[in-house]
């Protein structure tokens, strides 16, 4: 029997994870000019030119708004289009990031003027040559933090010659407050104002992408945790569709709520804010009028998802998934081997009784049978309850089915449909997230983003403690995404081969330190994560 699982997400996956002046074009040309050696690179785009910056083989654009700023009456409305500007714009600085708490994902944002996209190219590459195939990621931090300033696509690039893209989109209560208000306002819509974020960068990118020099028919989304978990809307979502050629889940989800779920949890969230007023006009009127840092103040319960019965998303998305009513590109999606050991870190020093509280809040009345397969040691340690905990997150699914289960329930439902590869994350033993003393943090959520995007961290820098295999692992991967968005196959000469995946039948690579990556079946996955017990286990735990 399917998983069913019910949780919040946005409070779980959060835990994984100056404005720009305008300058005249006179001020470029004294560095050396467009194209000039040394000089300052510029790209006109449909909105105005913005100059960039060149070191170390790569050429960066940073900041570059797609959308007008979603403030004011504008709060709370699908994205409008960007602004032209005069002269060249300053684009060697990140924008500001959308507002979002403070977390390890980055630092408290009151800045809704956040709708920027990022691109890095090769050096010399330009319009008017053989256009290159283009990366987009799309950042994670569970929908409520976050921001395209943590994937700097710059080795990415610098290794594979693809052009590489991020963005930003509105978050938390600013990007996914579903309210009836909202909805007669949007034509049914309501709820998916970050997600409709996401597919005005991808229109930005169809149309601007060439004169960087990239290939607007052959663009890949690629995207982590609740960026995987956009990654899978943008697959079903109708206005999505001709925006993107592949596609890559990396730990994500195919979850949505419905509607009437979306405005419930809206009205809790207004009321919360101060804004109880049963009228939807004055509601919103004094939701528009607050400023962002009480919006933010307010949100500690707001658990933001995708909103499905709306024109964004006319049906739920897992169903889509399992009904083949997505678009069919080649999907490239995996999880880690330990992806619940990043949530469950708040068990750190928990006992037996917390162990069991837990197995019972997720199991009920078969809690006995998930003690009997992860049983309660004679010799316990302070990290006991979190590793085991950790192993039933992974296993089950539980954790918006990211990993273990849940990732194979994605896997063979893509498989059906269309050309599909899968991955595990296997290396165990590399550095943590944070440090603790004596945890061993695993293959856990998120443990691969440092090996493809050495900028990645969650308040500590990961990819500077690489070993040498670690450091070969961080090649072969960087060269396997890079494979991917130029080809649709992540097939590399020299590293072990990544077969497809066959509904059934199937087999993935096990990504592996020190040249050890190696394909491993379907069976053997199942085994692992125990999936023939889980799928007959409905996991309906509330995790936050």
């Amino acid at each position: 029997m399917r998983r069913k699982v019910r949780l919040l997400l946005g409070a779980l996956l959060a835990l994984a994870t100056a404005a720009l002046g305008l300058l005249p074009a006179s001020a470029y040309a004294a560095s050396g000019g467009t194209g000039a050696a040394g000089g300052t690179p510029v790209v006109r785009t449909d909105r105005g030119a913005v100059g960039g910056a060149a070191s170390d083989g790569v050429e960066r654009f940073l900041g570059i708004p797609y959308a007008a700023p979603p403030t004011g009456a504008l709060r709370w409305r699908p994205p409008q289009p960007a602004r032209p500007w005069p002269g060249v714009r300053d684009a060697t600085a990140f924008g500001s990031s959308c507002p979002a708490l403070a977390s390890t994902n980055g630092p408290r944002s009151e800045d809704e003027d956040c709708l920027f996209v990022n691109v890095w190219r090769p050096a010399g590459a330009s319009a008017g040559e053989r256009p290159l195939p283009v990366h987009v990621f799309i950042h994670g931090g569970g929908l409520v933090n976050g921001s395209g300033t943590q994937m700097d696509e710059s080795s990415l690039v610098r290794q594979t010659g693809v052009i590489g893209v991020s963005l930003n989109y509105r978050l938390g209560v600013f990007g996914f407050l579903g309210l009836p208000g909202l909805a007669a306002e949007g034509g049914g819509d309501t709820g998916d104002y970050g997600f409709q974020d996401q597919q005005a960068a991808l229109r930005w990118v169809q149309r601007n992408i060439a004169a960087f020099g990239g290939d607007p028919r052959q663009v890949t989304i690629d995207g982590e945790s609740a960026g995987g978990w956009s990654v899978c809307g943008h697959l079903v979502a109708p206005g999505s569709r001709g925006l993107f050629s592949r596609a890559m889940i990396q730990s994500g989800s195919c979850h949505s709520i419905p509607l009437s779920q979306a405005e419930s949890n809206g009205a809790a969230y207004a009321e919360q804010a101060g804004c109880a007023q049963t009228e939807q006009s004055a509601l919103l009127a004094c939701l528009r009028a607050e400023p962002a840092g009480h919006l933010l103040d307010a949100s500690g319960s707001f658990s933001p998802a995708f909103v499905h019965g709306t024109p964004t998303f006319p049906i739920g998305n897992r169903q889509a998934l399992d009904t083949g009513a997505f678009a069919r590109v080649p999907v490239l999606v995996g999880a880690n081997r330990d992806e619940g050991r990043t949530f469950a870190a708040g068990y750190i020093g928990a006992g037996e009784d917390a162990y069991t509280s837990f197995v019972d809040g997720i199991a009920g009345d078969r809690a006995d049978e998930v003690l009997a397969r992860y049983p309660w040691p004679a010799n316990p340690d302070r990290f006991t309850a979190a590793y085991l905990i950790g192993a039933i997150m992974t296993d089950s699914g539980v954790v918006a089915g990211i990993g273990g289960c849940g990732l194979q329930a994605t896997v063979e439902d893509l498989a059906r449909h269309t050309t599909t590869y899968s991955y595990e994350f296997d290396h165990r033993t590399g550095p943590g997230l944070t440090q603790i003393p004596g945890y061993v943090w695993g293959a856990g959520h998120a443990a691969e983003l440092a090996y493809i995007w050495p900028s990645f961290d969650n308040g500590t820098p990961i990819a500077p403690l690489f070993n040498a295999a670690e450091r070969q692992l961080s090649r072969e991967m960087t060269r396997y995404w890079g494979a991917f968005t130029a080809h649709g196959r992540p097939q590399v000469g020299g590293q072990a081969p990544w077969p497809s995946y066959r509904a059934g039948a199937g087999r993935m690579i096990s990504l592996r330190a020190g040249g050890q990556s190696t394909d491993i079946s379907a069976a053997r996955f199942a085994a692992e994560h125990q999936c023939a017990f889980w799928d007959t286990m409905p996991v309906t735990q509330n995790l936050s």
